[in-house]
């Protein structure tokens, strides 16, 4: 591969991985950029909503003069057809890959990219899947409305079980029994201290995407339960899914609906992120006890930002190390005068992961808030300028708070009941302030009781 193919692939993953769409994500070992992960978060109302799909992007030797191959590797071991253009086997038939006929001027130019491979590869993810199989301008029977909706109805219990479940299991350790396996990380571990590490090309897969998968797990939680109540009621226990008429020989969505048993999982994968927040605590003081880097680090970015906000005279922010551990940060958000926030006194914890910024930090508000960007748990959904410091992230929970007038976007949002009243009438609006008023109130009491 020429140097300038080369340049042009590290470019077009920089570009994504820089960019502001929250639905895309790529990665690459730097000893192999031709070979490219991604993942794209299924749009919100669709079947494929908040779903994590992975493909496998090989750039061949003579790119960008012809395109990548791309395989889908979400498919439950080759069994689950997710579309009628992501087939079992990981194929994705597209014009623009040249596995697919198309329109003339539909087909692969070198002034395309990664990106915009991507985004086709989304738009075949719509609220009606179906509409992609060929043919489908003519289905207007009576029988082929009733496949449309029962197609909706599989690609949503399989997005749950395939693309949301059994990824995060994996990477969770969890195992069929429902035991979970021990974690296995630099600090806390019971190896040897002669042993090898954990780590390395030859001994651990390639999983870019297993932090980014939790974090989003807790943020859209919420969003899963509520579809999974949706569409219980719409079907019977263990009723078989309907084949579609462009389903067979291996390349189709078989199975069964069971969503009291996506809800159990779903309940025990959200037990078990909680499990392995706190156990990140236990690994920290381990760090800190050998005085390992990263505990040096955030020590010193923690003075660095407490000395900041001194010197800004920022009284808005108040920032500890709880019990010395500097693997959890503890602020407290005084809401600033003018705001909806004027008065309030939250209480924010930060975990940090003895390998961050590999694995990003998890902030709970533990002061009840009635807010679009905080969860009924309290799982705060914001985005730092850069994950790599610390100081960018106390920004950015600061400016997600404060935030009084943000563009509609669902995958920003973890509050569903919040979220309807934020973006509903004006009626709903004022219900909204009224509600984020009264937990303001009330965090004012508690934090005098």
């Amino acid at each position: 591969m020429s140097d300038q193919a080369i340049l042009r692939i590290t470019r077009e993953i920089k570009q994504i991985q820089q960019g502001t769409d929250l639905s895309l994500a790529v990665a690459c070992q730097e000893s192999d950029i031709r070979n490219v992960k991604a993942l794209i978060v299924g749009p919100p109302e669709s079947p494929y909503e908040f779903g994590f799909f992975e493909f496998s992007i090989k750039f061949p030797k003579d790119y960008p003069a012809s395109p990548p191959n791309v395989k889908a590797t979400t498919t439950n071991g080759g069994r689950c057809r997710f579309n009628p253009n992501i087939y079992a086997g990981g194929k994705v038939c597209l014009s623009i890959l040249g596995t697919w006929r198309g329109e003339s001027g539909e087909q692969w130019s070198s002034a395309q990219g990664l990106e915009s491979i991507l985004i086709s590869i989304q738009s075949l993810m719509s609220a009606n899947p179906y509409e992609n199989e060929p043919g489908f301008e003519n289905a207007k029977s009576s029988a082929d409305k009733k496949y449309m909706a029962q197609y909706v109805a599989k690609i949503r219990h399989e997005t749950l079980r395939v693309a949301v479940i059994q990824p995060l299991e994996e990477s969770l350790g969890i195992q069929s029994d429902g035991t979970v396996l021990p974690p296995t990380g630099e600090y806390g571990s019971d190896e040897d201290e002669d042993s090898e590490p954990l780590f390395g090309d030859d001994k651990v897969p390639f999983e870019p995407f297993n932090d980014l998968r939790k974090r989003r797990f807790l943020w859209y939680y919420e969003s899963y339960m509520q579809a999974i109540d949706a569409a219980e009621p719409n079907v019977q226990p263990k009723q078989a899914f309907e084949r579609m008429p462009f389903e067979g020989g291996g390349n189709s969505m078989d199975g069964h609906f069971d969503y009291p048993e996506l809800k159990r999982r779903m309940i025990f994968i959200k037990e078990t992120i909680a499990n392995e927040t706190k156990n990140w605590a236990i690994e920290g003081l381990a760090a800190k006890e050998q005085e390992a880097g990263i505990a040096v680090n955030l020590q010193r970015q923690h003075e660095q930002i407490v000395e900041d906000l001194k010197h800004k005279k920022n009284f808005t922010v108040d920032l500890v190390i709880v019990d010395g551990n500097p693997f959890v940060w503890e602020l407290t958000y005084f809401g600033r005068p003018m705001t909806h926030l004027d008065g309030g006194i939250f209480k924010i914890r930060i975990a940090l992961s003895p390998r961050f910024p590999d694995e990003q930090p998890r902030v709970f508000v533990e002061t009840p808030l009635f807010h679009h960007r905080v969860s009924k748990d309290g799982v705060l959904c914001y985005f730092p300028q850069r994950s790599d410091e610390m100081k960018y992230h106390v920004e950015a929970i600061v400016e997600a708070l404060e935030e009084e007038s943000p563009p509609y976007d669902p995958r920003t949002t973890v509050n569903p009941e919040a979220t309807k009243l934020f973006w509903g009438s004006p009626e709903d609006k004022k219900k909204y302030n009224r509600a984020l008023r009264r937990s303001v109130e009330r965090s004012t009491e508690e934090a005098f009781a």
